[in-house]
């Protein structure tokens, strides 16, 4: 361990905004779990049982019989007699979800093996979403420039990172505003020389590291659908999660399910754009991985090799949102002046971060810059007010 690193953002840091979401927003999680889902007593008594550990008790390793227990086990160790407000936070947040899929019995032979505890506000999610993206369809079809077109797309896919259902900090009024275009409101803004790589270095082997069901899957879609018609790649693969995760996290069936009721829409731009995207899925230039490590209480500099080298083969990663960041810079305390390339110098590929500020993590920025942002919006790092649009090239990367 590099002791010159900055410490881990921690739950133990009063005041915080991960201390909160520990206090707050993880019980009202389990609270909205046991409301959406008609599970038994025996059930309901141990999510309620979870609620009260959280609030004052020991973190419990898992006791149950499932492939990856032993491994989150050994991380778990590692904060033996330690109180949830005493972890670092990402650890906290990820454990929290894999000890939830134990108590509703996810893994386990049954009734219950397999019932996604946020199914119902996915859903609801995905049929909010229908509307808005419908309209924004249409509009991005009537721009002919490729230019401005792709610009459209790549804030679409960002702020739409505003709706995510494990952090309701974002306000209504913020959270409405995903399909516009917001140069004002990005810190980092490498639209440019982004727009320069794909029209120079194409085709592209992409990847995106998705987040949130709903309005933001929806416009990674026609991101991604864009991308391929405009000949700009020639294969993406989406990087989802094996199991619920963050509450409206992308699995494989949440991403079948989104391109499904988009072939049933009655808008005829969305209707076309799901047809296009289920051909593409059946050609294999769309394609859908759920490793285990993106669910795992590792940062992205503790990669499995064999991940680490399916990675290398792309030409680009497009990381999405917030909790992929913090992972990216390893949760710690950076300085906000710190050169992002000085800690994600051994990542596989070329990335483009899409990401919305809801967390108190920040790199990039110019000497004097946070601070004065700070002074005119005390929250700026967590209301999802403000975003990124950062490219990050690997010196070895395949192609750029």
């Amino acid at each position: 361990m590099n002791n010159d690193l900055p410490g881990f953002l921690m739950t133990s840091e009063s005041g915080s905004f991960a201390q909160n979401t520990i206090l707050y927003r993880k019980p009202q999680i389990l609270d909205k779990v046991i409301a959406d889902n008609d599970y038994p007593p025996l059930i309901v008594e141990r999510l309620l049982g979870f609620k009260e550990e959280i609030a004052g008790g020991t973190v419990q390793p898992l006791t149950e019989e499932a492939t990856d227990v032993e491994e989150w086990n050994n991380e778990c160790f590692r904060f033996k007699g330690k109180m949830w407000l005493e972890i670092p936070w990402y650890f906290a947040e990820a454990y929290f979800y894999r000890r939830l899929i134990e108590i509703v019995c996810y893994f386990q032979p049954g009734l219950l093996k397999g019932q996604d505890p946020f199914s119902t506000p996915k859903k609801e999610q995905l049929a909010e979403s229908i509307t808005p993206l419908s309209l924004v369809v249409d509009a991005l079809n009537g721009i002919k420039d490729s230019q401005v077109r792709f610009e459209n797309l790549l804030h679409a896919s960002l702020w739409g990172n505003r709706v995510d259902l494990s952090n309701l900090t974002v306000t209504d009024e913020v959270r409405h505003r995903q399909g516009m275009i917001e140069r004002e409101n990005l810190l980092i803004d490498d639209f440019p020389l982004v727009f320069q790589v794909f029209e120079k270095q194409h085709p592209l082997k992409v990847a995106f590291i998705c987040d949130n069901v709903g309005i933001e899957l929806g416009f990674d879609l026609c991101l991604a659908d864009f991308l391929l018609r405009n000949k700009w790649a020639s294969k993406i693969i989406f990087y989802l999660k094996p199991y619920p995760f963050f509450v409206s996290d992308v699995m494989p069936k949440d991403f079948q399910e989104t391109i499904e009721a988009f072939t049933k829409a009655s808008a005829k731009g969305l209707n076309h754009l799901g047809r296009h995207l289920k051909d593409a899925l059946f050609k294999g230039t769309i394609s859908m991985s759920d490793n285990w490590f993106w669910i795992s209480p590792y940062h992205f500099c503790e990669m499995p090799k064999s991940l680490y080298d399916e990675i290398s083969h792309l030409d680009l990663v497009i990381l999405k949102g917030d909790v992929n960041y913090r992972r990216l810079l390893s949760d710690r305390h950076w300085p906000y002046t710190t050169q992002i390339t000085k800690i994600v110098h051994n990542f596989p590929t070329s990335i483009l971060i899409l990401r919305t500020l809801k967390g108190e993590i920040m790199v990039g920025l110019k000497e004097g810059y946070a601070e004065k942002i700070r002074s005119e919006d005390p929250d700026w790092l967590i209301n999802g007010k403000r975003g990124i649009i950062q490219y990050i090239k690997r010196k070895f990367a395949n192609s750029l």
